[in-house]
């Protein structure tokens, strides 16, 4: 009897291994999570089901996944957005995105310089980063001043008539190949020589795109309010959406005074029904090279030029009076406007020569080598070439970070892009903490520590409202048949971590990030999967969704 029981159970053991498995109902089930749409309403218990990179089903979901993730005590949310992102080269060599996927980030828009490549080969460029797999989600503007330099160069003269309407044509060849808007950074040469007429009639060109004016205005310090008026005014006269990049009042002298009086601008001119917006990154302090300390006449006649000057000992005298006398028409000054050379701090020098004096302030790097901080400054610019010597420029208040933050129509922007080598300083090599910390940072610091904003205005501000910003219409909320980007987190255990002190540090608490409805981060970890797309305007050509 025995040997009969036990022949009969090796046959239905092998019966039920030939058996196919019950097919899977979907490829990814979220359950037990409390899901928060991004709209900015409150978190329901629900479970979210992923299928073929869309929401399939949101609620008690009853059907498998051929994976199942227990979200229990986790925030479910939308992915995260980085409206203002650097990635657009490095990605090229690396696109992982790690330190961006690992701050819960699953889109981001770059371009405020513009392109990697030239107008006639952002096509191309596109392609190459399809073929080569992103992990992230990426959108780029084209440069009013990259437009500029393809055809006249990087002098201040203005461009002639017939200059112009080739310039305006690399615009229109720019957006119709997918770009979402133009970009400018008119603190920096040529940037800062282009004048208000010349750009209204640039932007236009990409007005029938339904093209943004995006801008690293021309003064964010005591030239602040009239920055803002320019931004406004090029996009109400061009017919498009303005988007103030990295809102801040850079300016100590009048910390906690001009950033009330940026918000009550930017308000009358939405009140006008101009479509006016803006993004920040979140820290105190800001990050790009040494070369914005020498006054902008400096650059009139090209970079070649500019470097002769900077070694002219009696060029240097005529900018250390410039630089004493404060901020001038055309040029912010960002040393005076941050206090001093001892509130300015050598982030990456690209030299053994001044690599020991790292996070330390140009004062007390010149103090330390008996020289005056402006020579000290332009050395380490000239010797660090054809790299770019960058620092942290300690110029915000966090008085006026909560007042801009506060804003319904302010999203979060990194200004920083993917790290070419995770661990290591991102693409454009400025140790600054945003970009390993900026997003998480949003809820870490100004929802948990400080009662800034609540848990579901942060959110949205990451995820609805830059998604509506960009056209971005099926991404951005958890809605069934949109496509799921979505960060799942730990609010107990989110801390951006991320400092001054150490700048290449990932946030702790973002448990799985899905980008397209494939894990990109999961269980804490970035997987190898890269299933994001490039997200292209209205005028580039209908591809399949």
């Amino acid at each position: 009897m025995r040997t009969i029981l036990l022949s009969a159970f090796a046959a239905a053991s092998l019966s039920l291994a030939t058996v196919p498995a019950t097919a899977a109902d979907y490829d990814i089930v979220i359950r037990n999570g409390r899901v928060m749409d991004g709209a900015g309403n409150p978190w329901v218990h629900a479970d979210v089901a992923i299928k073929d990179g869309r929401i399939a089903r949101i609620g008690k979901v009853t059907g498998k996944g051929s994976r199942e993730i227990d979200a229990k005590g986790r925030y479910v949310t939308p992915g995260w957005i980085d409206m203002m992102d650097q990635s657009g080269a490095v990605l090229r060599e690396n696109g992982g995105a790690e330190n961006k996927l690992l701050t819960g980030v699953t889109t981001v828009i770059a371009g405020e310089g513009g392109t990697p490549v030239p107008a006639d080969q952002i096509a191309a460029y596109f392609s190459e980063l399809e073929s080569k797999g992103i992990a992230v989600n990426f959108g780029t503007y084209y440069s009013a001043t990259q437009a500029r330099r393809e055809v006249i160069g990087d002098k201040g003269a203005a461009p002639t008539a017939a200059e112009m309407v080739e310039i305006r044509r690399k615009v229109e060849t720019a957006m119709n190949a997918g770009t979402m808007g133009l970009a400018t950074a008119l603190i920096y040469p040529p940037g800062s020589f282009q004048t208000t007429d010349e750009l209204v009639e640039i932007v236009k060109a990409a007005a029938p795109c339904q093209a943004i004016y995006a801008t690293h205005m021309r003064d964010e310090s005591a030239g602040l309010l009239d920055g803002i008026r320019e931004a406004i005014e090029i996009g109400e006269r061009a017919g498009v959406k303005v988007e103030i990049f990295h809102l801040k009042a850079a300016y100590a002298p009048r910390f906690g005074q001009m950033m009330p009086e940026a918000v009550k601008l930017i308000n009358e001119a939405r009140a006008k029904g101009i479509d006016v917006a803006a993004d920040m990154y979140l820290y105190p302090f800001a990050g790009t090279g040494l070369e914005i300390t020498a006054p902008t006449w400096v650059y009139e006649n090209g970079f070649e030029a500019a470097v002769a000057l900077l070694k002219d000992p009696a060029a240097r005298e005529r900018m250390k009076k410039d630089l004493a006398a404060g901020p001038q028409p055309g040029w912010t000054n960002m040393v005076y406007s941050a206090g001093g050379w001892d509130r300015v701090v050598l982030a990456n020098p690209h030299n053994p020569k001044w690599e020991k004096y790292r996070f330390q302030s140009i004062a007390a790097i010149a103090k330390d080598v008996g020289r005056d901080p402006a020579d000290v400054a332009w050395d380490i610019m000239l010797e660090a070439l054809p790299k770019r010597a960058v620092a942290l420029y300690f110029m915000m208040d966090e008085r006026d970070i909560e007042t801009g933050l506060k804003q319904p129509w302010v999203s979060i922007g990194s200004d920083a892009g993917a790290a070419p080598v995770y661990g290591k300083i991102d693409g454009l090599g400025l140790p600054h903490p945003r970009a390993y910390g900026n997003a998480a940072r949003t809820i870490a610091e100004y929802v948990k520590r400080r009662p800034v904003l609540t848990l579901e205005d942060a959110v949205r501000k990451m995820t609805s409202w830059p998604a509506a910003r960009m056209g971005l219409n099926d991404r951005g909320v958890l809605r069934e048949g949109l496509r799921a980007d979505i960060t799942v987190f730990d609010y107990d255990k989110l801390d951006d971590r991320a400092s001054f002190a150490e700048p290449t540090i990932s946030p702790v608490g973002i448990d799985y990030v899905l980008v397209n409805g494939q894990l990109a981060v999961d269980g804490g970890k970035p997987t190898a999967a890269r299933p994001g797309m490039v997200l292209k305007g209205a005028c580039a050509p209908a591809a399949d969704s």
